[in-house]
Formats: structure tokens, sequence, C-alpha cells
């Protein structure tokens, strides 16, 4: 079962992972991320772990038929 991410949880680990790759994460960045999934999960009744795991590979490593 694929999640749906909502925008703003999409946008703030495409800020994160922008910054992780400059090199420039800041403890602001990741914190919001950590609260945004952590709240995301738990009102969608998700995991956490499953949350920022998919989250991750959904910005990191896009699946290219989709954005197709």
């Amino acid at each position: 079962m694929a999640i749906e991410f909502p925008d703003h949880l999409i946008e703030l680990e495409r800020s994160a992972w922008a910054e992780i790759q400059r090199g420039e994460l800041t403890v602001d960045t990741a914190r919001a991320v950590h609260e945004g999934i952590a709240k995301f999960a738990a009102e969608a009744g998700f995991a956490r772990l499953d949350v920022e795991m998919g989250l991750k590979r959904a910005v990191r490593h896009p699946d290219p038929e989709l954005a197709a």
C-alpha cells in the first residue's frame, strides 16, 4: 500500500534533502521534517518509520514512471 503524502510534507522533505546535499542541514529543518512525519503518521494511523522511509523514498528516489 502506497502512502499518499500531503504536499507540505513532500516540500519539507525536499527542503531537507537539498540542505543535506549542500551540507547545510539545520536543526530547525530536521526538526520540522521529524515533527511533520510524526504528526502525519499519528493522524493517518501509519507507523512513523513507514512514513519516514516512504517519504524519503518518494523524494530521493522518485519512480520515473509516476513522473511521466
